[in-house]
């Protein structure tokens, strides 16, 4: 009898690798939709503390009324109008009422003049913009390639010259550059006009072609005629420099600082050890990252130039929200004051909303 030997038992099998969970998948863009969200709601509260500071802060001058016409008008009529517009009502309810009238579109009526704020804003601001786009240009193309040539020639007596340039610029005040522009290009020189958007004959066939935007430069274009282009582009020349000149130094100091930096970094570094000229480095790999500092910073300059272009306004005598903005505050209409930074606050808030946006869009790591 044969006996057999008993087979080995089998190895026993490895255990099979759980299966990875299935990971719920959000779309694509969800982490950007959910950014841009958040920075868009954080407008309305920001929007109210604003106009809530300033609400309060003319408050406590006492009611419109009695700053703007006291000593114009008998106690009686002073009374009469306060009691019309409201002023003696609970500073709560006031309040209250003011910040729907602004949900509404409705920012009062001026004291001095009896005009509606909307109207003013809609009248002064196209002038405002247009300069604060002209200064903006200005400042980057200034700025930016300025600030590029100091960081690709870092320490140099070149990158010395133009630190210090940016510094006087930034340091001098508006007002005073705005007067030794004029000085010079105006009045020793006669090459640029002294004041105003355009002169007297160009805002006459410009009003006679009826199709007014209030921004000079479109108007201009639309009469097809080039001595009145040439004479708004001339007028526009001394505040959009004394604007764009302030803001300009910022842009040359962040660009140098940031473009440095990334010319710093591992990766930057590697490429130029195989061999990368120093102007593709600075092109191809140093620019973009440094980009994304720079377009944060252009919203934050928004509010600067906005606030500087009150004292170009007054020193070109540029009719603009902040030209009138001024002559408000002399004449103490406070509802208009409290319209026109109400506008403002707005404008800031939308800028900054805007530039998340565009940073989000270059950069994903911005989302998340």
């Amino acid at each position: 009898m044969t006996s057999t030997t008993p087979a080995a038992p089998a190895a026993p099998s490895a255990p099979a690798a759980p299966e990875a969970p299935q990971r719920r998948g959000r779309p694509a863009g969800s982490p950007l939709l959910r950014y841009l969200l958040v920075r868009f709601l954080l407008i309305f509260p920001t929007i109210l503390i604003l106009v809530s500071v300033v609400f309060v802060m003319l408050r406590l001058t006492g009611d419109p009324i009695t700053a703007a016409l006291g000593g114009r008008l008998t106690p009686d009529q002073l009374q009469e109008r306060i009691h019309e517009a409201g002023y003696d009502r609970p500073i709560v309810v006031q309040y209250l009422d003011y910040l729907g009238s602004i949900v509404r579109g409705d920012f009062g009526t001026t004291i001095s003049d009896n005009r509606p704020v909307t109207q003013v804003l809609l009248t002064y601001g196209t002038a405002t913009l247009e300069l604060v786009v002209y200064g903006m240009l200005v400042a980057l193309l200034i700025g930016i390639p300025l600030g590029r040539i100091a960081a690709s020639r870092r320490d140099s007596g070149g990158d010395a010259t133009l630190r210090v340039a940016s510094i006087l610029a930034y340091a001098t005040p508006v007002f005073f550059l705005g007067m030794l522009l004029k000085l010079v290009f105006s009045v020793w020189l006669g090459v640029l006009p002294v004041s105003g958007r355009a002169s007297t004959i160009s805002t006459l066939k410009m009003s006679r072609e009826g199709s007014s935007t209030g921004i000079y430069l479109i108007d201009a274009i639309s009469t097809g005629d080039g001595a009145v282009i040439s004479d708004v582009l001339q007028h526009a020349i001394l505040p959009a420099v004394t604007l764009g000149l302030i803001t300009g130094g910022i842009f040359l100091r962040l660009v140098r600082t940031n473009v440095m930096g990334t010319l710093a970094t591992g990766y930057v570094e590697a490429a130029r050890s195989r061999g990368v000229g120093e102007r593709r480095l600075l092109r191809k790999h140093a620019w973009r990252p440094a980009l994304i500092p720079i377009i944060t910073v252009i919203g934050l300059q928004t509010a600067l130039l906005l606030s500087g272009a009150v004292l170009t306004e007054t020193t070109f005598e540029w009719k603009g929200l902040g030209f009138q903005l001024v002559q408000y505050l002399l004449a103490r209409d406070y509802v208009a004051v409290q319209g026109m930074v109400a506008l403002i606050a707005v404008i800031v808030a939308l800028t900054n909303f805007v530039v998340d946006v565009i940073a989000a869009l270059i950069d994903p790591r911005i989302r998340y």
